[in-house]
């Protein structure tokens, strides 16, 4: 059975959105090295509404401003590209339409579909962020590791990932400081 792994950046104060504004200095070489590794150890991506209209928009203005002939691209290109071509499974209720590559709109129940993904064979399955989607998950023991890439920035205000009502308990798995001072833990949650 495959595994489905949450990976989100949170800064100290545990926020989750708008990483960009808060982030970007932290996503150096090793950074886009290990983000490559990890979706290349991956069939698929879950993700919500917001986190497909802003990895599209981002994804595709990258590669169309790349050098589309480069021999050796850099990692944060060849992360794109990967991110790019890979399977993308967009649970939403209100989208109309999911035009990027390889991407296909769910709109049945979250939880039976991606149990139903997770029985199929293949590579795990990866999630970004922790918003209405992962929650659905946690909620539905669907989720198998959850990744926090700790950011040392207080970002001061935005959408947290602790939100009121979120219970869940989490074994550790792995923790690991990076060079630029991102801080991963790695848990599963404990089933009841």
């Amino acid at each position: 059975m495959r595994k489905v792994i949450q990976s989100t950046l949170i800064s100290l104060d545990g926020v989750v959105d708008d990483v960009s504004a808060w982030g970007r200095t932290y996503f150096d070489q090793g950074w886009w090295i290990r983000s490559l590794r990890a979706i290349e150890a991956c069939d698929a991506l879950l993700m919500g509404r917001n986190t497909y209209a802003m990895l599209a928009g981002r994804t595709q203005a990258l590669l169309a401003a790349a050098d589309g002939d480069a021999p050796s691209p850099s990692p944060d290109l060849a992360y794109c590209r990967r991110l790019d071509g890979i399977r993308k499974y967009v649970f939403s209720s209100t989208l109309e339409t999911a035009d990027w590559t390889n991407s296909v709109l769910v709109r049945e129940d979250v939880a039976a579909a991606v149990a139903k993904l997770k029985r199929e064979d293949g590579k795990d399955l990866m999630i970004y962020g922790h918003g209405p989607l992962g929650q659905t998950l946690l909620n539905h023991d669907l989720l198998d590791e959850i990744h926090f890439a700790i950011h040392p920035v207080l970002a001061g205000r935005g959408m947290v990932a602790l939100r009121d009502g979120l219970q869940a308990e989490l074994e550790l798995i792995e923790s690991r400081t990076l060079a630029n001072g991102v801080v991963v833990v790695s848990y599963k949650p404990i089933r009841a």
